[in-house]
């Protein structure tokens, strides 16, 4: 199963209108997409999920999508348990703080900080930011997040950078 993992798209008339064609592309090829919030708006989700099943938590910025949003979303994805919140706050102490609040994860996909990480945590919990496709920030570069699960094993798990 292959997952698009994106968050922090912030989509909107006065930001970025849409995505880059390229993660359209890969929305295309995915089997599920996964959204860590600040989506901004319900067409994005509407369109991403013409393309495959969307997961989507609620950012600091998804003020109009408030109450069709959990804050942290727990599922299951090829197999692999797989965890979602926005925010899983500063980088100190993020791997026992994740562990704690999601004992049973497999995977810890967060967002927020526009910041890509692929890292592992406690005990072999992955922590996976896709980071921005669409704001950069203090990134180096825009990018998103493939994750390739089967059997229950998570396969393979990339940041991809945008040119």
């Amino acid at each position: 199963m292959r997952a698009l993992v994106v968050a922090d798209t912030h989509v909107r008339p006065d930001r970025a209108r849409t995505l880059p064609d390229e993660v359209w592309a890969e929305a295309a090829r995915a089997d599920v997409i996964l959204h860590a919030g600040d989506v901004l708006t319900a067409h994005l989700l509407e369109e991403l999920g013409r393309r495959a099943p969307v997961h989507a938590v609620l950012g600091n910025n998804d003020v109009t999508l408030a109450g069709s949003l959990p804050e942290t979303l727990e599922l299951e994805v090829g197999g692999v348990s797989v965890a979602m919140i926005h925010d899983s706050g500063a980088r100190a102490g993020r791997p026992q703080r994740m562990r704690r609040r999601f004992p049973d994860a497999a995977i810890v996909v967060y967002g927020h900080s526009h910041l890509p990480d692929d890292s592992e945590g406690v005990d072999g919990q992955r922590l996976f930011n896709p980071g921005s496709c669409t704001e950069r920030r203090r990134a180096p570069a825009r990018t998103y997040g493939v994750l390739e699960l089967d059997g229950g094993e998570l396969v393979e798990h990339r940041i991809i950078q945008l040119r």
